[in-house]
């Protein structure tokens, strides 16, 4: 095992708070650009299931089967 001096541990200290500082504030804009694209491609795809599910009936009846399995099951 080898044993750092104080001096130079604390050194590697104060360097990794000030590179991790530095970095964060670079990238400050990113985040709000990485959550702007997952919102976007999140519309994107809701749009996609809508307008399928508007041309197909098949959403409308798997609604009703579920309904009715709910209604068959309580009365």
């Amino acid at each position: 095992m080898i044993v750092q001096p104080l001096s130079i541990r604390l050194v590697a200290a104060v360097q990794s708070v000030v590179f991790t500082t530095q970095a964060r504030s670079s990238d400050r804009g990113q985040a709000t650009a990485e959550y702007s694209l997952v919102i976007l491609g999140a519309a994107a795809v809701a749009l996609l299931v809508i307008s399928w599910a508007t041309k197909t009936s098949k959403v409308s009846t798997l609604l009703n089967k579920v309904v009715e399995k709910i209604t068959s099951q309580v009365a």
